[in-house]
């Protein structure tokens, strides 16, 4: 019965951390926004118990910051902070690639074309949030077919610091670039080519860098 406790904790915290992770990145809560876990806690049908440990979480995470005593808010969008996670996820990414092409099937290249035909959908109706979720699907294919933990823990670990930036991108039009750059990725992979579906695969991450350097 302790075990199934515990167990039931976990799924709360869990439940906690991905709706307010999802707030964060996807805008609802603002970089500088102030948090009250007992409000959050309301919304959220939750006690207070998971709510802190998943603000804990979301601190460790760098996307939530507090002083004792003071206040708990959403971190500003820290240029610095963001540009050292981009640089790990691009890499990740890169290395995924390379390892995941040589492994790769016919239905994972369609897999990858159909992710790439839904986020240009996305893009041209301007639905931010699909797009962000197409362009997951289609970096996940190599990922998920890398199959190394330790890629795979690291872009899920530093993600979400790139994602608030990432939904800028894909707000303007030079996001729309990255379509013809997922095509790139495709045939590079299909050839198959690790190095040269590494390296496109770096160059499509690298756009992201334009809008870190348009911040300084």
């Amino acid at each position: 019965m302790q075990y199934i406790g515990r167990l039931d904790r976990s799924l709360y915290r869990d439940r906690a951390l991905t709706a307010i992770r999802d707030a964060i990145v996807g805008g609802d809560l603002a970089p500088g926004t102030p948090i009250k876990d007992v409000d959050l806690a309301e919304e959220l049908g939750l006690s207070r118990t998971p709510v802190r440990e998943a603000l804990a979480r979301l601190t460790d995470e760098g996307l939530v910051e507090s002083k004792p005593h003071s206040y708990t808010r959403v971190t500003p969008l820290d240029t610095a902070v963001v540009r050292h996670a981009h640089a790990v996820v691009q890499a990740m990414h890169a290395l995924a690639a390379r390892l995941a092409v040589p492994l790769m099937t016919p239905a994972d290249l369609d897999a990858m074309r159909a992710a790439n035909s839904r986020f240009e959908e996305a893009l041209a109706t301007g639905d931010v949030t699909a797009a962000l979720a197409a362009d997951d699907e289609f970096h996940d294919v190599a990922v998920r077919r890398a199959d190394n933990f330790a890629v795979t823990a690291t872009i899920d670990r530093y993600t979400p610091l790139v994602r608030r930036l990432e939904r800028l991108r894909f707000a303007t039009p030079p996001g729309r670039h990255s379509v013809a750059m997922h095509a790139d990725v495709i045939a590079a992979c299909a050839l198959p080519d690790a190095d040269l579906a590494a390296e496109r695969v770096s160059l499509n991450w690298a756009t992201l860098t334009d809008l870190l350097e348009s911040d300084d």
